[in-house]
C-alpha cells in the first residue's frame, strides 16, 4: 500500500451507526480486527488491551449492567439510564475494549494511550473490511458488573465501546480544520 492509498483509507473512515442491526458481523472478522489492534505502539510492552464482543441478548445485559450502576451511583437521570438499557442494541456487535490498570500512574496512562491507538487500528481495519463503526466512551469506565460480563480483571478500565455493523447508509464527510504544525529547527 502506498501513502496515498493509506491516506484514502484514513479519510474514508466514518463514525456511523447507520447499520443493519440484523446482519451479524462474523466472529472471525471481530477476532481479526482485535489482532490488528494489538499492533499498536506499546512502549513498555505491557500488552494492556482487553476485548469482549457482545452480540444477541448479551448486548441487552451490557446495557442493563451499565444502567443499574448508573442508578446505584445516582449518575445521570432516569432518562439516561433508560437509554443506556437499550442503546447497545443499535448494532449487531458491540466490542468492549479495556486497558489494564497499573499502580504506577505513568504506566496506567501509557496503557490507556496504547489502547486508544489500538482502537484506531481496529477502526481502520473495520473500514477496510467494509464495516461501519462508532467509538463510544462509557459514562462509567469501572462498573464491576460490566467488567465481570466482559471477563476482565476487576482493575481493568474501559477505553471504549465499539459498535460494529454492516452499513445501511452513508455518512457525510465532516469538514476538518487544517492542522497547525510548528516546525522547530
Amino acid at each position: 500500500m502506498d501513502f496515498d492509498a493509506f491516506a484514502d483509507l484514513v479519510r474514508s473512515r466514518r463514525t456511523s451507526l447507520l447499520v443493519d442491526p440484523e446482519r451479524p458481523v462474523p466472529a472471525e472478522l471481530v477476532e481479526r480486527l482485535c489482532e490488528l489492534a494489538t499492533w499498536a505502539p506499546n512502549h513498555k510492552r505491557t500488552w494492556p488491551w482487553r476485548f469482549a464482543a457482545f452480540t444477541g441478548e448479551a448486548r441487552r445485559k451490557l446495557g442493563e449492567a451499565f444502567a443499574d450502576e448508573m442508578v446505584g451511583r445516582a449518575f445521570g437521570d432516569e432518562g439516561k439510564a433508560a437509554k443506556t438499557r437499550s442503546k447497545y442494541l443499535r448494532s449487531p456487535t458491540v466490542l468492549a475494549v479495556g486497558y489494564a490498570s497499573h499502580p504506577k500512574p505513568s504506566l496506567a496512562a501509557e496503557n490507556r494511550d496504547a489502547v486508544a491507538a489500538a482502537i484506531q487500528n481496529l477502526l481502520l481495519g473495520a473500514t477496510a473490511a467494509g464495516l461501519a463503526s462508532f467509538w463510544s466512551t462509557a459514562a462509567l469506565d469501572d462498573v464491576p458488573a460490566v467488567l465481570a460480563l466482559c471477563g476482565f480483571e476487576p482493575d481493568v478500565r474501559l477505553a471504549g465501546l465499539i459498535y460494529l455493523g454492516w452499513p445501511a447508509g452513508t455518512v457525510e464527510v465532516p469538514a476538518r480544520p487544517a492542522p497547525v504544525v510548528t516546525f522547530v529547527g
